[in-house]
C-alpha cells in the first residue's frame, strides 16, 4: 500500500514536469530521495513517461494523424512527398536518431553514473541559464512550417543530452529552438512531438527491467504511476501551450536555478547522498 501512495506522488511529478522545461527526470531523482525513499531507478522512469506521452499522443492526436497519413502516402504517392505534413513525419524520424543511438550506446551510464545528484543539480542550473539566454535572444519569427531538416537534426541533437538527469528533453529541444528563431509555440510543439519516438520507445525498451532491476517498483506501483502521470500531463499539455503563447519562459529559468542550487547545496550539507 505503501509503495502505490508513493506510486501516486512519483506520478504526479512526472505528470506536472514532464512537459515543462525543468526536468522531470531531476524531480524523480531528487525528491525521492529528500523523502528517503531512494532513487526510484531509470527503468522506472522511463516507464512512467508512457504515461504522459499517451496524453501527447491523445492531445496531437489530429496532428499525429495528418503526419502518419501524408508520410505513409509519400512513400507510394510522389504527390504528397513535398506537403509539409510529410517533411514533419521525417524530421520527426530523424530528429530522433540521436537520443536512440545515444540511449543505447550510453545505457550503462545513464542507468549508473548520469544519475549522480551533482551532476543533476549542475545540468539543472546549467541548462537553466541557455534557457533563459535562448528565449531572452531568440529573433522569435519562425512559425512551425519553416522547420528545415538541418533544424531537426539540431534539436534532436538537443533532445538527446536529456538523457542526463537535470537537463530536460523539452528544455533543451525548446532552447535549440529558439535559438534557431523560432516562436515559442512552434519550438515547445515540435519539442512534444519529437519526444514522442524517444520515450516511448525507451518505456518500452525498459520494461522487462520493471521486476528484476535494482531500487525500481514492481508491476502494481509502476501501472499506478504511470495512470496518474498521464492525467497530470494531459492538463499540463494544454496549460503550458497556452502559457508559451503569450509569456516568457523566465520563471522556468529561475525556478532550474533554485532548484540546481538547492540541490548542490544539500549535498554539499550532507541532507542529500549523491
Amino acid at each position: 500500500m505503501w509503495d502505490l501512495l508513493k506510486a501516486v506522488a512519483l506520478g504526479t511529478i512526472q505528470g506536472l514536469t514532464e512537459f515543462l522545461p525543468i526536468s522531470s527526470s531531476a524531480h524523480l531523482r531528487i525528491f525521492p530521495e529528500l523523502f528517503g525513499w531512494g532513487d526510484p531507478g531509470a527503468a522506472f522512469t522511463a516507464v512512467i513517461q508512457i504515461g504522459t506521452e499517451l496524453a501527447v499522443l491523445i492531445y496531437f492526436r489530429k496532428d499525429i494523424w495528418s503526419i502518419g497519413t501524408a508520410w505513409v502516402k509519400s512513400i507510394f504517392k510522389p504527390e504528397f512527398r513535398g506537403t509539409l505534413e510529410t517533411r514533419m513525419g521525417w524530421y520527426i524520424i530523424i530528429g530522433s536518431l540521436p537520443i536512440v543511438i545515444l540511449g543505447v550506446l550510453l545505457k550503462d551510464l545513464i542507468e549508473r553514473d548520469f544519475r549522480n545528484l551533482w551532476i543533476t543539480g549542475t545540468a539543472l542550473i546549467v541548462l537553466g541559464v541557455v534557457l533563459g539566454i535562448a528565449d531572452r535572444f531568440s529573433r522569435a519569427e519562425k512559425p512551425i512550417k519553416k522547420l528545415s531538416l538541418r533544424d531537426a537534426v539540431l534539436m534532436g541533437l538537443a533532445q538527446a543530452m536529456a538523457l542526463i538527469p537535470g537537463v530536460s528533453r523539452s528544455g533543451a529541444t525548446i532552447s535549440m529552438g529558439r535559438f534557431l528563431g523560432f516562436e515559442r509555440e512552434a519550438a515547445t510543439r515540435f519539442a512534444f512531438l519529437l519526444a514522442i519516438p524517444a520515450v516511448v520507445g525507451a518505456g518500452l525498451f525498459e520494461l522487462k527491467e520493471i521486476p528484476h532491476g535494482e531500487n525500481t517498483y514492481g508491476w502494481a506501483p509502476t501501472i499506478t504511476a504511470t495512470v496518474v502521470s498521464f492525467v497530470v500531463g494531459y492538463a499540463a499539455i494544454a496549460w503550458l501551450l497556452r502559457y508559451v503563447s503569450t509569456r516568457s519562459y523566465t520563471p522556468f529559468v529561475i525556478y532550474r536555478v533554485l532548484l540546481g542550487t538547492a540541490t548542490l547545496a544539500l549535498l554539499w550539507a550532507g541532507v542529500l547522498t549523491s
